[in-house]
């Protein structure tokens, strides 16, 4: 069991190539997506991929581990979404992952959402969740990172919880997180990618093999008057905007001038750019994210592709948490031998 680690809402596994990347070993995931299931088992061999919904799947099904990680869904949660937190289906799902912890009661446990769940208005929510977490027998540790502080060449906000299991006797400190001096631009991230990206064929319709980069390929059409709102263009010299999960919303390229203000919400592209106006390719977009090139990404449809590398974790921020917990609880001094949690009662009626 030692090192052991189960992914919850595991997505493409960003989350799990950093735990691994630590020296854990993801044995098992859960993901429910039809459209990620073949991403994951073709990039990560030497788990098992469980792909019910979580709500069907009995705890004694799960591996014992020493760690749970995962982010329920958060649509929910989202600055740019309804925002109906815990009282949306897909909120709720934050109760599954509670259950599973108080069933399987694994040493320590991380979970990452965006940064609108701790806007005021969630703030009973909030409360009632870190109380459920604690009736499941952990002592919590919350804050809002950025990744770009994590080798993340992007501006990513998140909210982390670690919970570390009441027998430990102590609390994850946030400050045990090794920071990067310096962040890399999109010039050091991918400018060798800037002449080789195809435009998606009609309908968003991948390239596939004809890709002369894998996965280097963008989405086409026109752009939304939401998009237009803003400047989404960033230069060669700085960090990405945060990459998002809907390929229309994804940044332009480098290349381009950066747009002009012509009101109030209204920007235009710059007439006079040299360079054309195009969406992040989902290679570039997956660079950004900090997968490896050879980390390949299967869809018929971009936006499926997008989808998948918006939503995940960036494997820099994973392997940066994964390490100060790896070295926090299983470090020499800390060896631990034999674990035999103790039963505990967790009531779920919070809502």
């Amino acid at each position: 069991m030692e090192k052991a680690v189960v992914a919850l809402f595991a997505g493409c596994g960003g989350l799990d190539l950093g735990f691994r990347k630590a020296g854990f070993n993801v044995v098992w995931a859960n993901e429910y997506d039809k459209d990620i299931w073949e991403t994951y088992e073709k990039n990560h061999l030497n788990t098992v991929i469980d792909r019910r919904d979580i709500r069907e799947i009995s705890s004694k099904e799960i591996p014992d581990c020493v760690g749970i990680i995962g982010g329920p869904p958060c649509q929910s949660w989202s600055e740019a979404g309804s925002q109906r937190g815990i009282n949306d289906e897909r909120g709720k799902l934050f109760l599954e992952y509670v259950r599973i912890l108080k069933d399987k009661q694994p040493l320590f446990f991380l979970a990452e959402n965006v940064s609108g769940m701790l806007h005021k208005k969630h703030q009973l929510a909030l409360n009632n969740i870190i109380t459920a977490f604690e009736e499941a027998g952990y002592v919590i540790s919350y804050k809002l990172l950025n990744a770009m502080r994590y080798n993340v060449p992007q501006d990513r906000k998140r909210v982390i919880f670690i919970g570390y299991h009441v027998d430990l006797k102590k609390r994850f400190n946030f400050a045990l997180l090794k920071q990067d001096s310096h962040t890399p631009t999109l010039k050091e991230t991918i400018w060798d990618l800037r002449e080789s990206a195809l435009p998606a064929l009609e309908k968003s319709k991948t390239n596939g093999e004809f890709c002369l980069v894998q996965n280097h390929e963008y989405m086409i059409g026109g752009f939304s008057s939401m998009y237009m709102s803003r400047n989404r263009v960033r230069s060669w010299n700085e960090i990405s905007f945060t990459i998002q999960a809907g390929g229309r919303h994804a940044p332009i390229h480098p290349q381009a001038n950066k747009m002009i203000h012509v009101g109030k919400d209204k920007w235009i592209f710059a007439p006079d750019s040299l360079q054309t106006y195009r969406r992040l390719s989902v290679r570039e977009c997956a660079r950004i994210q900090t997968f490896p090139d050879d980390f390949i990404f299967y869809y018929k449809d971009l936006a499926a592709g997008y989808k998948m590398v918006g939503n995940a974790v960036p494997v820099n921020f994973s392997y940066a948490l994964a390490q100060a917990i790896y070295t926090d609880l299983f470090s020499v001094k800390r060896e631990i031998v034999e674990y035999k949690p103790l039963p505990l009662q967790l009531t779920l009626n919070l809502f």
